[in-house]
């Protein structure tokens, strides 16, 4: 990683139901300070299973021992500890990630929800980068994934995707899944959402609403069929930004709760 300051490098990793993906990141720009490397999750994805493919991605780049690991998980992350597990091994539940994994990989190792991550991400490196006040990340996918962001401190585990709205969770009626399982078209799936967002909106009145999943790339489809208060805007750091949010968390050293500084200024 030559041209890299070492200081300004923490390494991101984004542990799935499908796959292990890590990269450093280079804290001043957000962006990847080597390639992505990616390894199928082990199956059955147990911690000590997942543990040791994490060390192998950790292991593919050459990184001091002191560099800070980031991990964005699957499932509500309290102080380190894992409290559900969505689309990994039940045995996850009460472990303390932190704990398992900076054993197994020898660096100081920060554990975030994914949605939180990638929140973060947005807000310090990309659509939401400048924006002061209330920030609501949401992404679209097999369910939907939330985070909110206030004055840049993140607020962790703020699951907003099971909201019942109507009677129904919300993610059974307004997620990218149901829209292609029950063949949607954009303007059926935008009244969806418009629902959705407007309860959000008389929630929480954001400043900004960021919304990511891999659907964000059709965003001109089905964001300018909504008519909400505030700014509504596609993510920009798509698929990397669990893995740079997790970095600059992973950077302050805090897992959850307030978050002091932001990692741009503090070298």
């Amino acid at each position: 990683m030559s041209g890299h300051d070492k200081t300004s490098i923490a390494l991101g990793i984004d542990i799935g139901g499908s796959g292990i993906k890590g990269a450093p990141v280079d804290l001043t720009t957000g962006a990847f300070a080597a390639d992505r490397v990616r390894i199928p999750t082990p199956q059955p994805s147990t911690p000590a299973a997942v543990a040791r493919t994490v060390a192998q991605v950790v292991g593919s780049f050459d990184l001091p021992a002191d560099t800070p690991v980031g991990v964005t998980f699957p499932a509500v992350v309290q102080h380190g500890v894992a409290r559900s597990a969505a689309n990994v091994d039940v045995s996850w539940i009460g472990t303390n990630i932190e704990l398992l994994l900076s054993e197994a990989l020898g660096h100081p190792v920060v554990a975030v929800n994914d949605a939180d991550a990638a929140g973060y991400g947005e807000v310090l490196y990309g659509a939401a980068r400048g924006s002061r006040g209330v920030t609501l990340m949401t992404t679209l996918g097999t369910g939907i994934g939330t985070a909110l962001i206030v004055a840049g401190v993140l607020v962790p585990n703020f699951e907003l995707g099971h909201l019942t709205i109507d009677g129904y969770d919300a993610e059974t009626r307004a997620s990218d899944a149901v829209r292609d399982r029950e063949n949607l078209s954009w303007e059926q799936w935008a009244e969806r959402l418009q629902r959705y967002y407007g309860v959000l909106e008389d929630l929480l009145w954001p400043d900004l609403i960021v919304v990511g999943g891999g659907v964000s790339k059709n965003y001109e489809k089905f964001l300018p069929l909504l008519h909400l208060r505030a700014p509504i805007v596609p993510a920009q750091l798509r698929n990397a930004a669990g893995i740079v949010g997790a970095a600059a968390l992973a950077a302050q050293g805090a897992a959850s709760g307030p978050v002091p500084a932001d990692p741009r200024t503090s070298a």
